[in-house]
């Protein structure tokens, strides 16, 4: 059915043994552990930036939209800024930025600094997934170049069931700017893990950020980018309002909402490692088989919230949608030709679009009147959208030299 190549990102490291390998994957996870803790840690401690502003919870929203934009605008920028650096250097830089990012959020003394603070420090996120991906591919098998992209974003869903809960908890005892100090801290071990494990790259002919603009202007690659942007966002629309769902339709307390967050979380450990599974033995074909099973949890999800024994697994199955992540992340290292790491980073912009489109499209509808749950159903449209953009992309890469088609 296809006609790409395997990724052409080229070996930056000679041959490394097994364990070699796998203290590189390890600390690449530990950076992206550091970079899903942060991002999803404002959502934990909005209570305690309500009182420690003195601004409401849709102003502390604002601080979560800060991040987003702040990943939109910088994985472009400084995938194309940093492309003339090896990627071992790259990421050392990437993370220390993160590192500093996170320190300026602890210390943010007013809601307007908060907002600047948070979206500076996800101006790297995004090159640094990207890299990361691209790293993992070079020193593992072709056979593999799914499972590597997945475990390199294994830190980013552990962060969700694991990290988060974590932030929270420190935000409630000892206060939550301590959250953002213990990121930088995990961020600054990541620096020293890259450092003293990940080899020094071959020498390569520096790239010209123009060229790969070009190479990155093809319309595969946008296509790859709207199936993320359209079909993830069915994740979002459901997770961003599954408080108040559990709260006036499950109606639990809420103690039983981290839990709920935490299914979320579970699903994308599992969904990240079946990604990188379904890759290698489906390639891009996988992406119908995600976004199709999600659309049918989707649409069951209003049956399921009524009861706390049917709505956790709802949860978990729908965190599952992270199988899309490592499939879409390394179908966009096949097709992208000589804008490896513009493509790479550029897939958490879209996955961040994602994240505002949802819960846009989930406010709209339960503003109209339609109900908590109506989200389920709004989720569902949108990955049955991802599903036809990915049949229009399966059909331009039926066409001869498809992979080097300019977007018109």
């Amino acid at each position: 059915m296809e006609t790409i190549a395997p990724s052409q990102a080229a070996p930056i490291t000679a041959a490394v043994s097994s364990r070699h390998r796998a203290l590189i994957l390890a600390a690449l996870t530990l950076g992206g552990f550091a970079i899903g803790t942060s991002e999803f840690s404002a959502m934990g401690l909005m209570p305690e930036m309500v009182k420690a502003f003195g601004v409401s919870e849709p102003q502390v929203g604002h601080i979560i939209s800060a991040y987003a934009l702040g990943v939109v605008v910088g994985a472009p920028l400084l995938a194309i800024l940093g492309g003339r650096l090896p990627r071992r250097r790259l990421l050392l830089a990437l993370m220390g930025f993160y590192a500093l990012g996170n320190l300026a959020s602890a210390a943010a003394p007013d809601y307007a600094s908060m907002l600047l603070a948070r979206f500076v420090a996800a101006l790297p996120h995004g090159a640094y997934f990207g890299v990361s991906a691209l790293t993992a591919v070079a020193i593992s098998k072709p056979a593999e170049r799914g499972k590597a992209v997945s475990l390199t974003m294994f830190g980013l869903t552990l962060a969700i069931l694991i990290g988060n809960p974590l932030a929270t908890w420190m935000g409630q005892t000892i206060g939550w700017r301590w959250a953002f100090v213990l990121v930088s801290a995990v961020a600054l071990a990541t620096v020293l893990l890259i450092a003293a494990f990940m080899p020094r790259d071959r020498a390569e002919p520096p790239k010209r950020a123009l060229d790969e603009l070009r190479a990155f202007n093809r319309l595969p690659v946008w296509q790859a980018l709207a199936i993320g942007a359209v079909g993830f966002s069915g994740l979002f629309c459901v997770f961003s309002y599954l408080a108040p769902t559990l709260l006036q339709v499950t109606r639990v307390s809420a103690g039983w909402i981290p839990l709920g967050l935490a299914g979320f979380g579970l699903g994308g450990v599992i969904g990240n490692l079946a990604g990188g599974w379904l890759f290698d033995r489906l390639r891009f074909r996988a992406v119908p088989v995600i976004l199709l099973g999600a659309a049918a949890v989707l649409l069951l999800f209003p049956l399921t919230a009524g009861s706390l024994w049917t709505i956790l697994p709802a949860t978990v199955a729908i965190g599952m949608m992270g199988a899309l992540g490592p499939v879409l992340q390394t179908h966009l290292m096949d097709v992208a030709g000589d804008a490896q790491t513009l493509a790479a980073a550029s897939h958490h912009a879209a996955f961040n679009a994602a994240n505002a489109l949802g819960p846009w499209l989930g406010g709209l509808a339960i503003t109209a009147g339609l109900g908590w749950t109506s989200t389920g159903y709004v989720g569902a449209v949108t990955a049955l959208l991802g599903t036809a953009i990915y049949l229009w992309a399966a059909a331009t890469l039926r066409r001869p030299r498809a992979e080097t088609c300019p977007a018109a």
